[in-house]
């Protein structure tokens, strides 16, 4: 924990710093989950304040429901006594309800310590895992007996961490391809951390990926209609195991997309990195893409001269947007008919940036050294 100030006594600061995520508990849940973060928070103070190392911070995992997972931690500086460390965690803890009630996540921060909970890791565990002391030999132990502990704990540590580096080296070598993925799309996208989902969230809200919520299929994957707890539509693109769009194409589109905010570009709630698993979470648009009007002939007809103006009107202004007028430049270069969803007022909206490609503000041109877009 760094701090400065123009005060001589940091602990007398009264900065206070809180964050919230957008995403809220149902209100069905509420009461139950601010229990559990309530007894939670207090087991942790009490932890974090008697701690004998000098980190003076505890975590917790705990399950909520049967897709979420309650991750916390507390911690205060370490110049602090007892009673002081657990007066300022408390001092923390008791601002949650006020900046947080009913977020699925949330911080304070305060000069001299920090609270924080969200629903998905934020933590590593063997980090944050506390240190096992042994207790002291009992009076009356021969040399003998401290001989035989000093040889047999070092040898049976190295047994366990022997044992432990062959299943890593083995899983990753089965698996190292993907974990790379994984790790280089993470070091892209820190800065949209509070949007990240959990894989048993987004398997509750489609049934699973179920069939029937299946609304669509393309070249990196399948779309998929779900439905938040507290009743939010979402599409849901699940990239396929076996698709061309790997990393840099999910890195692209989460990175791009999430920075971006205009009528016409589609939005993006969340995204999902587990295992294999690469997902993208959007604002569900009802009335599919373009192309299901336009070559279909029976849903001709729902495309008046009136409808085709508005609808080109907002292409236009949506790749205006990512051309002069959005905090980077950015050229689509796969803008076709499917990649152009209609909302329920059939409102154009450009989706599907996996192809697209930054250029800085004053670029006019540029190389690839591959032909992309359809």
């Amino acid at each position: 924990m760094f701090r400065y100030s123009n005060e001589s006594d940091l602990n007398n600061c009264a900065l206070q710093v809180q964050f919230t995520t957008d995403q809220n508990i149902a209100e069905a849940e509420l009461d139950r989950f601010n229990e559990l973060l309530a007894s939670t928070m207090k087991s942790l103070a009490q932890t974090a304040a008697n701690s004998q190392s000098n980190k003076r911070f505890a975590t917790a995992v705990n399950k909520f429901t049967n897709s979420l997972t309650l991750y916390s931690l507390v911690q205060c500086i370490p110049e602090l006594t007892v009673s002081e460390c657990l007066t300022v965690l408390e001092s923390a803890i008791a601002n949650l309800p006020t900046c947080c009630n009913g977020k699925q996540g949330g911080r304070v921060l305060l000069p001299s310590s920090n609270v924080r909970y969200e629903l998905y890791p934020f933590f590593n565990y063997t980090a944050s895992s506390p240190t096992l002391i042994p207790p002291p030999l009992p009076p009356g132990k021969s040399k003998s007996s401290l001989i035989i502990i000093a040889i047999a704990v070092p040898i049976s540590v190295s047994m366990v961490l022997l044992a432990v580096g062959l299943c890593f080296l083995r899983r990753r070598t089965s698996k190292k391809y993907n974990t790379l993925l994984e790790e280089n799309a993470r070091m892209e996208i820190p800065t949209v951390e509070s949007l990240q989902f959990d894989l048993g969230t987004i398997e509750a809200a489609t049934n699973k990926f179920s069939d029937d919520n299946k609304i669509g299929k393309g070249g990196f994957g399948t779309v998929y209609k779900g439905t938040f707890f507290n009743g939010q539509e979402i599409a849901v693109k699940r990239l396929s195991k076996s698709s061309v769009q790997g990393a840099v194409e999910f890195k692209n589109e989460v990175v791009l997309v999430a920075k971006l905010h205009h009528r016409n570009l589609v939005r993006l709630l969340g995204f999902c990195l587990e295992g294999e698993e690469k997902i993208l979470v959007y604002e569900y648009v009802p009335n599919r893409s373009l192309d299901y009007f336009l070559f279909e002939s029976e849903r001709q007809g729902q495309l008046d001269w009136s409808r085709r103006y508005n609808i080109i009107g907002g292409i236009a202004r949506g790749i205006l947007y990512l051309h002069e007028d959005s905090r980077l430049r950015i050229i689509h270069r796969d803008l076709k008919a499917s990649n152009v969803l209609l909302d329920a007022n059939m409102n154009s909206k450009i989706s599907d940036f996996g192809m697209a490609k930054i250029f800085v503000v004053d670029q006019v041109q540029g190389k690839t050294s591959k032909i992309v877009g359809t």
